[in-house]
């Protein structure tokens, strides 16, 4: 514990009903893409979230019944008994050191599109299903309530079995069955579960009744409801109907975990949030309506902010999804003392995509994040160095960063060189653009962790050659040289046929414009073809400028990757507020005689825009000259990392660097023998 105990309040206990949180650290129910498909991946995950010191540690949305079916997506599944042991794993790894585990139930109502089960899609009233798909959910029928609440009570009690100490009923993020009920717009009924707030409400009170019933003499009761829709008179409001839901149920759960919705709102990114702590304002009221503990989340990285919103009585319980996934250990750092050690989340929401996208967690600030059980990986621990040997790591970028501070914590010693006057590579470039500050904690983390390090050493301004790197002696050299942006308009849409420039406008890179480069008089074509976050940025910074700006792309819309970050509403919106003339389904042709080229991708019709420059976004170039330089040269050893090995995002560059310097020193044939472990179905007579 600190000296001045200044945090003291955070590592109180507090009671949930019958159970007891050993401090105020709670990291609420979250995705993490691996859930009941790769049970194991997520026990570990979870239990290391425990070892770090959460005092609770939640799954994420746990489906109840095959109704509730959110495939092709890994959440948590209790259908039946036989999912209990894979619970079990998770319950297990929590308890081992000494926090309390959380389930979060729930029945997605037309949020599930149900395309395992083919089951029927169930909703208040007639409505398509929550998604693209031409399908709709029918009206619930009283036998259908009734079955609800069998399903949401036998899950309760399975849930129990599976050693959970807090079970959850949940109506938020515009997701569950019961929150669809208290909903005006999506509840027209006329009977007792339809019409005034109280009507409406009905089963939601007793799903809480019922799981209280059910298990409350031994597991915490939790409530997740989101009080505010974020959507002013059109939604639900903290003020009035959200206040009210509290106020009518406000003693029955056994906790209360508060937030906004949906889940953009929710888990918004810092790109168009920068407020850590941003949810108080609509959540603070609750504790002034229940006597019952309460928990929000607000992407809380200060634990300043920790203690006072525990001292005013905003909270009992400091929530946590992405701040929990960027540093597991938070908890315990904040506990001895070690504040600066703490790796801020960077709010980025690539922890969201890679849910998204189906596959397991990861995390731009802790590239072990998903990688616990699959590669045996540790945030706080490293395996030491195997010899004395020394390691240089030509480029201080995020791989290269993220290298350097590795091999130092292994021991080994560490010289890294950077061509630059400054450290951070495309971090800093990009943390420079319109809403991207935050990412530059990617080093703030590494530099101030390779500061406190005798063994490491750092050259600035140090742009070295083949002849340079061999003169140094170093025989273990690893290159991030990064990459740099083209310029000639060649991408995914133009890869068989260049476009023709004829330099009749100045052309940009995406890295000229980050380097302070930039045209002096619109109109300026900004063509993405990368559909990353990138392009977006570029134009919001010219059109913030006073820039005149026509934004093209292939695509159906603006930075289409950035919807699994759930941002692309606000990305899109954002530049039509700025006046940006957006061009959606076009593919640059070229630019001749102030003039540029776009083909309708569809029909390939064209389109001359009059241009008096252009920025072409679409792939870059891997920096590999000294990397090529060095072969062959008698180094012990030579590997390209990050960018300059396999462009992609920040995130990829960390990891890259991670997995360098875990695998340093291994035989490569152990590396290939063990690149990941994999949780395989057995097959068995059951099926």
């Amino acid at each position: 514990m600190p000296d001045d105990n200044r945090y003291s309040v955070l590592f109180e206990s507090v009671k949930i009903g019958p159970v007891t949180a050993p401090n105020r650290f709670y990291q609420v129910p979250h995705c993490d893409g691996m859930g009941y498909v790769r049970p194991r991946a997520e026990a570990a995950m979870r239990g290391i979230k425990a070892e770090g010191g959460w005092g609770v540690v939640s799954n994420q949305e746990t489906e109840i019944h095959p109704t509730s079916d959110l495939s092709p997506f890994a959440e948590g599944r209790l259908w039946d008994a036989r999912d209990i042991p894979g619970l079990r794993l998770m319950t297990d790894a929590v308890h081992e050191h000494g926090s309390l585990a959380a389930v979060e139930l729930v029945h997605n109502g037309n949020h599930s599109q149900n395309l395992l089960s083919r089951a029927p899609m169930l909703a208040p009233g007639e409505m398509s299903v929550d998604g693209s798909l031409p399908k709709q959910a029918r009206t619930m029928d009283k036998q259908d309530l009734r079955n609800l609440r069998r399903w949401h009570r036998d899950a309760a009690i399975r849930a129990r079995d599976a050693g959970f100490d807090v079970i959850y009923v949940y109506a938020g993020h515009n997701m569950t069955v019961a929150q669809h009920f208290m909903l005006p717009h999506m509840n027209d009924r006329s009977d007792e579960y339809g019409g005034s707030l109280e009507n409406r409400v009905r089963l939601t009170r007793e799903l809480l009744e019922d799981t209280r019933e059910a298990v409350g003499d031994t597991c915490a009761v939790a409530f997740r409801f989101a009080v505010d829709e974020m959507l002013g008179r059109d939604g639900m409001q903290a003020a009035e109907e959200g206040r009210a839901v509290v106020e009518l149920l406000a003693e029955l759960p056994d906790l209360w975990d508060v937030n906004v919705c949906e889940w953009a709102n929710d888990s918004m990114t810092t790109r168009f949030q920068p407020q850590d702590g941003y949810q108080n304002d609509y959540i603070s009221f609750v504790k002034q309506v229940t006597t019952k503990p309460v928990v929000a989340v607000g992407r809380l990285t200060s634990p300043d902010m920790m203690v006072s919103m525990v001292n005013k009585g905003i909270v009992d319980f400091i929530g946590a999804a992405r701040p929990s996934i960027a540093d597991p250990f938070l908890p315990k750092k904040i506990e001895e003392g070690r504040i600066e050690e703490i790796r801020e989340c960077i709010g980025c929401n690539i922890c969201v995509s890679a849910d998204s996208q189906q596959v397991p967690i990861r995390c731009t600030q802790n590239p072990t994040m998903g990688e616990e059980w699959r590669r045996g990986w540790h945030p706080e621990k490293i395996l030491p160095k195997k010899s004395e040997a020394e390691v240089l790591i030509v480029g201080a970028g995020p791989a290269g960063l993220e290298c350097a501070m590795q091999m130092a914590r292994r021991g080994y010693e560490v010289t890294l060189a950077e061509a630059g006057a400054e450290v951070g590579g495309r971090v800093i470039a990009e943390s420079a653009m319109p809403g991207l500050g935050a990412w530059k904690r990617v080093v703030d983390y590494r530099m101030n962790d390779l500061q406190q390090r005798a063994n490491a050493r750092l050259f600035m301004e140090s742009a070295l050659t083949a002849e340079d790197v061999l003169e140094l002696d170093i025989p273990n050299v690893f290159v991030a040289t990064g990459t740099h942006w083209r310029k000639d308009g060649i991408g995914r849409a133009t890869q068989r046929s260049a476009p023709e420039i004829d330099g009749s406008v100045p052309v940009f890179s995406a890295g000229d414009i980050m380097a302070g480069q930039g045209p002096d008089a619109g109109p300026v074509l900004i063509y993405d073809d990368d559909h990353g976050y990138i392009a977006g940025v570029l134009a919001e910074k010219l059109a913030e400028a006073g820039q005149q700006v026509i934004f093209a792309t292939p695509e159906t819309m603006v930075s289409h990757f950035t919807h699994l970050t759930l941002e692309q509403h606000r990305v899109q919106a954002r530049l039509i507020e700025l006046g940006v003339d957006i061009r959606l389904t076009h593919v640059f042709g070229g630019i001749q005689s102030g003039q540029a080229t776009l083909n309708c991708a569809y029909t390939g019709r064209t389109t001359q825009v009059e241009i008096a420059s252009a920025v072409l976004i679409t792939q870059r170039v891997r920096e590999t000259a000294l990397y090529d330089a060095l072969k062959g040269k008698g180094l012990t050893t030579l590997e390209l990392i990050g960018d300059a090995a396999n462009p992609g995002f920040i995130a990829d560059a960390v990891y890259a660097g991670h997995m360098a310097a875990r695998n340093f020193e291994r035989h490569p044939a152990e590396v290939d023998a063990e690149w990941f472990r994999r949780e395989i179905t057995a097959l068995t007579d059951e099926g």
